[in-house]
């Protein structure tokens, strides 16, 4: 065996072996709950509808092509007496052929995938439920206008029933600055509908409607467009409710807490002292569950599974070392400036680094305080 043969059949071992590696590398890792193969709400399977065919047509050029690659390869391989096969300059049949046919295929695919856009882009129904959608650095709100309630990071729907969302990256309400009015997101959650670009400026609208079989359920979603630090944390989940549990969560959801401050300004308990001394009510609306606020609305945090972005479960632990040092739990521009906003500082400040001459770090103690009253906003 010549040392060129030997070389050969190493590469091959190795093309071999790393080829099975990537093979068992994709079969691996958990079910993270966003399958767009999966559908469980009219948009996604409309979309799902939409690639099917095509797939199986990609899968048959594919399989032809390859098939012509390899016969090319085998027929037309150097071996003694067929050192230089003959040369061919072009064959004007198959160019033509091969230009014409994908023209037509692509014809082909443009009629329903146009349709689709159209059916998808139609307006919804007059009983369909409003969402306004805001995408922020980085988590998301959702105002439900009608309703006059604003949450964060996770939002309810009723099974079955029509939603329109109004997606933006801007909160014109809070004012026209730069962290306000921030870069591109995409809002994505694969089992219910497609991904909508959430751009600054402008206002995007989405329909989307869960299957009526899928109350109870909770459908997870993302940011699908690179926006910054934290993207790969800007997720979101949705819950499905049957309508009269949605209507309770709604009637829930409006009640307001008891106020932080009375009538001249004292603070109505310990939590509310503190939640003054360290400026919370700032950046969060806290006994208002219908004012948006640069940072999520915690008037009902109690009532979400999870918490800044979705990363976290809601616990007392994690929410204590969330209002300690927020930055180290999650990359935030603000980890490197003190606490109070500043031109290019995003996110939850820390409470126990990087703080400014005279301030003090925060205690546990007056953590744990903070965490408690919030986990009873339910």
């Amino acid at each position: 065996m010549t040392d060129r043969e030997v070389r050969q059949r190493r590469g091959r071992r190795v093309l071999a072996s790393v080829g099975g590696a990537v093979v068992l590398l994709t079969a691996c890792g958990p079910e993270n709950r966003q399958n767009t193969l999966r559908p469980h709400g009219s948009s996604a399977q409309k979309i799902l509808d939409l690639f099917r065919w095509p797939f199986w047509i990609a899968i048959l050029i594919g399989v032809l092509v390859l098939g012509a690659t390899v016969f090319a390869a085998i027929r037309f391989r150097e071996r003694p007496g067929n050192e230089n096969p003959k040369q061919v300059h072009g064959n004007t049949a198959l160019e033509i052929g091969w230009t014409i046919v994908p023209l037509l295929i692509l014809v082909v695919i443009a009629v329903p995938t146009v349709a689709t856009i159209w059916d998808l882009a139609k307006a919804p129904r007059a009983n369909a439920l409003n969402i306004r959608v805001v995408g922020k650095q980085w988590w998301w709100e959702f105002q439900y206008p009608d309703q006059k309630i604003v949450t964060g990071d996770e939002f309810h729907i009723p099974a079955g029933r029509q939603v329109r969302l109004q997606l933006t990256a801007c909160d014109p309400s809070l004012g026209s600055g730069a962290a306000l009015c921030n870069v591109i997101h995409s809002f994505w959650i694969p089992e219910l509908a497609g991904k909508q670009d959430v751009v600054p400026g402008r206002t995007q609208r989405l329909v989307i409607q869960a299957d009526r079989n899928t109350a109870g359920r909770t459908f997870l979603g993302q940011c699908a467009e690179y926006c910054g630090l934290s993207h790969a944390r800007m997720r979101l989940r949705v819950k499905v409710d049957a309508p009269d549990k949605f209507d309770e969560w709604i009637a829930s959801q409006q009640q307001r807490p008891d106020p932080l401050f009375d009538k001249r300004g004292n603070a109505t308990s310990d939590a509310a002292k503190l939640i003054g001394k360290y400026g919370c009510a700032s950046c969060h609306s806290i006994d208002d569950p219908s004012k948006n606020s640069y940072g999520p609305n915690l008037a009902h945090l109690a009532s979400r599974e999870n918490f800044a972005s979705d990363s976290y479960p809601l616990t007392k632990e994690n929410l204590t070392r969330w209002i300690l040092d927020a930055p180290s739990m999650v990359p935030m521009q603000t980890k490197g400036c003190p606490r109070g906003q500043k031109p290019g500082c995003v996110g939850m400040p820390s409470f126990t680094k990087n703080l400014a001459p005279g301030d003090s770090p925060m205690s546990t103690r007056d953590a744990e305080t903070i965490a408690s009253y919030l986990l009873n906003q339910k």
